[in-house]
């Protein structure tokens, strides 16, 4: 494995058309969205999109879907439990770390927080169920803290949310005659373009051993997002990438900040956009590198 080059900055436009990009469930799973109209995509969903895109491609993953589980494990707490390896470390906490950095990419890609019951006998029960502990017990954790930081992604413009009733005729209960129909909304935006922004931190990279291929893997992972992700929300092709910006710098801390460049973006004020070419985004930060750009339409 190779040390990481350099920081790591990355942009993605990505368009949605007629299909809800990241349902709110507090709000009837109507799509997100701001105080200002924008339509939003949590940093969570984006990660998680990630962590399926790496596990197509082979990677080991901790944090699993259930239906997209690839091994025998039904929960995060016996995937941990089922790996020999951590529990031979489960009193040296820079070791343990090290073990599921190098077990899992995710681990060493976004981090995570492995929490024990640590009792009287100087046991550590991983991720226990159970709320409640003895008197002779107390909760301790392992956290990692991953290089790679992803934004919620804002659309560029205002969206539309539509609404569609629904009704579903099929009779699933009762064996006599044709139920009642079932009433039901589907929600959805017909066009829009967001932005997803990240970063992969160099200090950080050093310490969970995210290497250069692993930076590669999670470009490959930005550039196929949403594929093998249709659902009845979203249809195949519904949303995909449309542009990439990746930034491979050569220094841990380059002189130009991650705020500076993703202000260097540019773009036309777009009443009613129908097409990702309608904004005519462009990018220039003096003094920076330019970044790699790939058009995927």
């Amino acid at each position: 494995m190779t040390d990481l080059k350099g920081k790591i900055d990355f942009t993605l436009f990505v368009s949605v058309r007629n299909a809800n990009p990241n349902g709110d469930p507090l709000n009837g799973n109507r799509p997100r969205t701001d105080l200002d109209g924008n339509g939003e995509i949590s940093d969570v969903c984006i990660k998680r999109k990630i962590r399926n895109r790496l596990q197509d491609m082979g990677q080991r993953i901790l944090i699993q879907s259930n239906d997209r589980a690839d091994d025998e494990y039904k929960s995060i707490k016996s995937r941990i439990d089922g790996c020999e390896k951590l529990k031979e470390a489960a009193d040296d906490r820079k070791k343990y770390a090290e073990i599921a950095c190098k077990e899992w990419i995710d681990v060493r890609t976004f981090g995570q927080v492995f929490a024990f019951s640590n009792d009287k006998k100087g046991k550590k029960k991983s991720n226990k169920a159970e709320n409640e502990e003895d008197s002779e017990s107390k909760s301790v954790s392992i956290g990692v803290r991953g290089p790679v930081s992803i934004h919620q992604a804002v659309s560029l413009s205002p969206v539309e949310v539509v609404s569609m009733q629904i009704t579903k005729s099929v009779n699933g209960e009762s064996d006599e005659g044709r139920a009642s129909d079932t009433m039901g909304t589907k929600h959805f935006i017909p066009f829009a373009v967001y932005k997803i922004m990240g970063s992969v931190n160099v200090q950080l990279a050093e310490k969970t051993g995210f290497s250069q291929e692993d930076a590669e893997l999670l470009k490959k992972a930005l550039e196929t997002l949403f594929e093998n992700d249709a659902s009845s929300a979203r249809p195949e092709g519904s949303i995909e990438v449309c542009r990439m910006y990746w930034w491979q710098h050569n220094e841990k801390t380059p002189a130009v900040s991650s705020g500076k460049i993703q202000r260097g973006f540019t773009m036309k004020d777009v009443a009613d956009p129908k097409d990702f070419e309608d904004y005519g985004i462009e990018w220039y930060v003096d003094g920076c590198d330019k970044p790699e750009v790939i058009d995927f339409v």
